[in-house]
């Protein structure tokens, strides 16, 4: 069969692999925030403020960078089958996620959340890498569905709270065989697609070529404007949620409504997806990102408003804040030099991790200053601009580079 024609058919069997892999990302990506969503039951057990339950979430954020840098410069997807490798990293993030428990000290908590985000990073990229080797059409549209499957596995946490009630405990007991049966799943179900990828080490040398390129850096700039606002909102929702008017400080209410926030992330990032193969990943970003800077300034008025518009506002915020997420790594892998995607992949998912501390941090102190929560999220509204500045300076890139050919 000619390269052409592998294209233009279907792998057999994608369709299952698909399934499959976006139901064990649900289950093993659940305890990202299992510890976040019961932040407000470990201040009351532990007695700790504002900063430390901020940390609670950073402590995975950074695990995660180091787990992403650690994994590229090991090489490790290159070394271990991504099945393996994934099945691996998610039993570690059980264990990781299982020392909450034991933990004895505000320390002993951080350290295990830090190995969760490190163990994690051996479970997203890897997914995603591993997907795309099933798809070559239909690939926004593919890892759109992982990238949703990410979300609502993120916000399992939080449904789990709201239905087994204030024993954290529990939370996270539940979220560790979550997790444990995402990597059977993994495991036993799904194997590596016909479309392998030529391999693409992570090299410190090619960082200084990957700044002098255009087009990845403003589709880095892009994903960092779109991490400033998304993991800020996702671990704090719950709380900016338990303190509107509509809820009136019910735990449950509160965290029902954080999942369902976050996981209207699902079928936003099936849509962008598709959407972006048919109108161009740097419009739909624009457009996702468009939508979800004016629901940072919504939710001010949502905060103290009925039910109906504090609903309507996180699910609208929920569809829009991840729908770009996909988007921005794909446009790196077509805007790239090809040998050096790895690099360029590798650092842009380090960097937007890292910015994503400044955020979850100045959130909480920010509300605590003001004496609301109310307001908090205006901070967040810069993100977006540069996102959206970012992709319509590669929409113009990309206009001036067809314009001579189209001339003719």
């Amino acid at each position: 069969m000619s390269d052409a024609a592998a294209v233009a058919a279907p792998a057999a069997g994608r369709g299952r692999a698909l399934a499959l892999m976006a139901l064990a990302l649900v289950l093993a990506m659940s305890p990202w925030f299992s510890a976040s969503a019961v932040v407000v039951q470990l201040r009351a057990q532990w007695g700790f403020g504002a900063s430390l339950a901020a940390w609670i979430t950073i402590a995975v954020q950074l695990g995660f960078v180091l787990g992403a840098l650690g994994s590229a410069l090991l090489g490790l997807a290159d070394r271990v089958s991504a099945p393996r490798l994934i099945a691996i990293a998610a039993c570690g993030a059980a264990t990781a996620n299982a020392l909450v428990l034991l933990a004895q000290s505000p320390l002993q908590l951080l350290l295990a959340r830090v190995a969760t985000g490190a163990c994690l990073a051996a479970v997203y990229p890897p997914a995603m890498k591993l997907m795309a080797t099933w798809f070559v059409r239909g690939r926004g549209l593919a890892l759109g569905v992982l990238i949703g499957a990410i979300t609502v596995g993120s916000a399992l946490p939080h449904l789990v709270n709201a239905l087994g009630g204030a024993r954290w405990q529990g939370v996270i007991g539940w979220t560790t065989a979550l997790t444990l049966a995402g990597a059977a799943v993994v495991a036993f179900g799904v194997r590596e697609g016909p479309y392998p990828f030529p391999r693409a080490p992570f090299r410190l040398g090619e960082v200084t070529a990957i700044l002098r390129n255009r087009g990845v850096v403003l589709a880095s700039l892009g994903y960092l404007g779109h991490m400033w606002e998304l993991y800020a909102m996702w671990a704090w929702f719950s709380t900016f949620a338990l303190t509107a008017t509509a809820v009136a400080g019910d735990p449950g209410r509160a965290s029902l409504l954080a999942f369902a926030a976050i996981a209207a992330g699902l079928p936003g990032c099936v849509l962008a997806g598709a959407a972006a193969d048919r109108f161009g990943r740097a419009r739909t970003a624009a457009a996702a990102m468009a939508v979800s800077g004016a629901c940072c300034i919504a939710a001010g008025w949502a905060h103290a408003g009925p039910g109906w518009l504090l609903v309507a506002v996180a699910l609208v915020w929920g569809i829009s804040v991840i729908a770009d997420s996909a988007q921005f790594s794909a446009l790196v892998t077509e805007h790239g030099d090809q040998r050096s995607i790895g690099t360029a992949l590798t650092l842009q998912l380090a960097l937007g991790f890292a910015l994503t501390v400044a955020t979850i941090w100045i959130v909480p102190l920010l509300a605590a200053a003001l004496g609301s929560w109310r307001w908090v999220f205006l901070v967040l509204v810069p993100g977006p601009l540069l996102g959206i500045a970012a992709m319509l300076a590669l929409q113009r890139s990309g206009r001036l580079a067809a314009a001579p050919g189209s001339a003719g």
